[in-house]
């Protein structure tokens, strides 16, 4: 329950987050971006750790920056007729845009598409998805505007901001790079894996915790559409290996670069945290990145509870609680965490975003293996 009483709902969560980032500031400085060079396909969600030095970036030669800067031009042109198609939609009302259904962004979806910003094709493909998704629609699809706003502003004034947040505006447009972090090896603790498909691809996440960096990973692996992912990891063991972090702001994507034996048991468990300290976290992650989905977060001591026709995970120590996220109350995972609680308080890695928290992975407070979710 909140300090009134009344535990916090879906619809605070966002505010409460905004209020938590706000207690810190960034101010942006002048400098250049790294040079644009794509470096195949992924979703380049990646995290420099506080204190790294990264690794000094191999030379570009002049054709390839040539291509960079050719493509940088297309991409900014398509950001400014984005920035023009959005100004006409609010002109014209979002009720009607939402009535239009998919095909009115299908068609701006191409001209990004064509201006070589595959990130902004596929965030305004999901303003198309927003349609007619129940009474709140136009709010959602205002809230997606206005970020799709701030990344296409973000773009054209990118040399404005410093690098690790320029390097994530990179990533968000399209533009792929490869890991440049320090290599780190530690035993990771596969804390959870699972896949998500759509017409063209299916991504595989895999969340890892490093014993002793205290790091949380992420790795995506990709298949084509009806075609599992080659790597396959474990949840609940533990695999001695080296990762290497993606350039950006914020983000906890690495890649795998080698193992040196296979999974194996272990008793490690990620630190958890309220959930009060977790929306501050989630706070201080927008902040860093405003157009994540989600943040990777454990909750320590918080017990399932049913709340009208959803349920929350509140703690047992404070008058707080998050709400479970829709998607993830018709899984199965949730009834295999109620049935682990018992009435009692577990420990609960997963992911919090703007409607909920998603549960991936739980531990009874005694000993005991981890109950996978997902």
């Amino acid at each position: 329950m909140t300090d009134q009483g009344v535990r916090r709902t879906v619809d605070q969560v966002p505010a409460q987050a905004s209020d938590a980032a706000s207690d810190g500031s960034r101010e942006p400085v002048p400098g250049g971006g790294a040079p644009l060079v794509s470096a195949g396909p992924g979703e380049p969600e990646s995290e420099t750790a506080g204190g790294e030095v990264p690794a000094a970036a191999p030379p570009v030669s002049p054709a390839a920056r040539r291509r960079a800067e050719r493509r940088a031009e297309r991409i900014t042109a398509g950001a400014t007729e984005l920035e023009q198609r959005l100004a006409d939609l609010l002109r014209g009302g979002l009720i009607p845009a939402d009535q239009s259904g998919p095909a009115l962004w299908e068609e701006t979806a191409a001209r990004m598409v064509d201006a070589q910003a595959p990130g902004l094709a596929n965030r305004v493909r999901e303003l198309g998805s927003l349609a007619s998704t129940g009474a709140d629609a136009p709010v959602r699809l205002l809230e997606e505007c206005a970020l799709l706003h701030l990344l296409a502003q973000a773009w054209i004034r990118r040399e404005r901001l410093p690098e690790p947040l320029a390097a994530t505006v990179r990533s968000r447009v399209g533009l792929t790079a490869s890991p440049d972090g320090p290599a780190i090896r530690d035993d990771w603790l596969v804390l959870a894996q699972y896949d998500t498909s759509d017409s063209r691809l299916t991504t595989r996440r895999t969340w890892l915790y490093g014993a002793v960096s205290g790091r949380t990973a992420l790795l995506l692996s990709y298949g084509a559409a009806g075609r599992a992912p080659d790597l396959t990891l474990p949840a609940g063991l533990a695999v001695d290996a080296e990762l290497s972090a993606y350039p950006g702001s914020g983000q906890p994507r690495m890649a795998l670069t080698e193992r040196f034996g296979p999974p194996a048991p272990t008793t490690v468990r990620p630190p958890g945290t309220t959930t009060s300290g977790a929306l501050a976290r989630y706070g201080a992650a927008l902040r860093d990145d405003p157009w994540r989905e989600s943040v990777p977060m454990t909750l320590d001591r918080v017990v399932p509870v049913p709340d009208g026709d959803g349920w929350q995970l509140a703690d047992a120590d404070e008058d707080h609680a998050l709400p479970v996220g829709a998607a993830a109350r018709s899984r199965p995972g949730l009834w295999r965490l109620v049935a682990l609680s018992g009435g009692a308080p577990v420990r609960v890695f997963g992911e919090c975003g703007p409607r909920g928290f998603t549960p991936l992975a739980a531990w009874p407070q005694g000993p005991g293996e981890a109950v996978h979710l997902c």
